[in-house]
């Protein structure tokens, strides 16, 4: 972080800090866009940079992209760093639109529960990274650089041709892309409506499409150990067609999200617990605010 801080021609001033957080590391509740905002809030403060919360979620980016290894996009820090109920549309990835939702989840009767399948994300960065790979070769096939500027009724006119060059799974994830771009348009106007139970199918309906077109629950070669899809089956189980339930983040580890009736959060809570053991099940709130320096009264 403090290198492209430097990079970009921002004064750099060293300083110790302790760090403390309920975040789980590895987990997949975005720990690291998590740590990498709040050491740009830091020293964006102290260095008086002046970036904007969405210009130090693309500083946590590169940081990950380059000294990390991994190819992340850029949505976990830009929601670390901005915070609420946020719609981003990455059409020009140097100025995200970013656009707050005024949706107030508390008010929904449900419960928002991430839930920690006890799979670890180490040595999965070549499954991560396959993804935008296999997506880029879609691309290629129309000459385009990102699946957006291809247009679907081409795609489809040309999809025999596109397996033979791409294969199957690149195919399958372009359909998913496609779709789910869709998808995120019709949740945003039920939020927009107020209409939450069209946005939970939504969410099942989306998070059907990860597992099956996407495929990012199980990575290659994994079949004794399959705790996110085993994850999710006990979640559906638990619900008995109540509210949702879908991974979370990038998967293949990590964990799942799902949505739980209020009424039925104490059963659900418990029966995820027995299972994947305890406090694997958290409830969370959505802070209306993300990055920010909290000063003394």
């Amino acid at each position: 972080m403090a290198a492209r801080f430097a990079q970009l021609g921002h004064k750099v001033i060293g300083f110790d800090a302790y760090v403390c957080s309920d975040v789980l590391p590895g987990s997949g509740l975005s720990s690291s866009a998590a740590f990498e905002v709040l050491m740009g809030i830091i020293i964006n403060h102290i260095g008086n940079c002046g970036l904007t919360p969405a210009e130090i979620a693309m500083v946590g980016q590169y940081a990950e992209n380059v000294y990390f290894g991994k190819p992340c996009g850029l949505m976990d820090q830009t929601a670390s760093a901005v915070g609420n109920v946020l719609t981003i549309d990455f059409k020009n990835p140097d100025k995200p639109d970013i656009q707050p939702l005024s949706f107030d989840f508390s008010a929904c009767g449900y419960a928002l529960c991430i839930i920690d399948s006890g799979a670890d994300h180490a040595g999965l960065t070549d499954c991560y990274a396959a993804i935008p790979q296999e997506l880029k070769k879609v691309c290629a096939f129309f000459n385009k650089e990102v699946l957006r500027e291809v247009s679907e009724s081409d795609f489809y006119e040309n999809i025999a041709q596109v397996r033979k060059v791409c294969g199957d799974r690149a195919v399958l994830r372009a359909v998913h892309v496609f779709d789910e771009n869709k998808r995120v348009a019709a949740q945003t106007e039920a939020l927009k409506n107020g209409d939450f139970q069209e946005f939970l199918r939504l969410v099942n309906a989306s998070g059907k499409s990860s597992w099956e077109l996407l495929q990012n629950l199980i990575p290659e070669g994994g079949t004794d150990r399959q705790e996110m899809a085993f994850a999710l089956s006990l979640a559906e189980h638990l619900l008995n067609g109540q509210g949702a339930v879908r991974v979370h983040g990038g998967g293949f580890a990590g964990t799942i999200q799902a949505f739980v009736p209020e009424n039925m959060l104490p059963e659900f809570k418990a029966g995820i617990e027995r299972v994947l053991g305890a406090d694997s099940c958290h409830v969370l709130t959505v802070n209306p605010a993300g990055g920010r320096l909290l000063e003394e009264c």
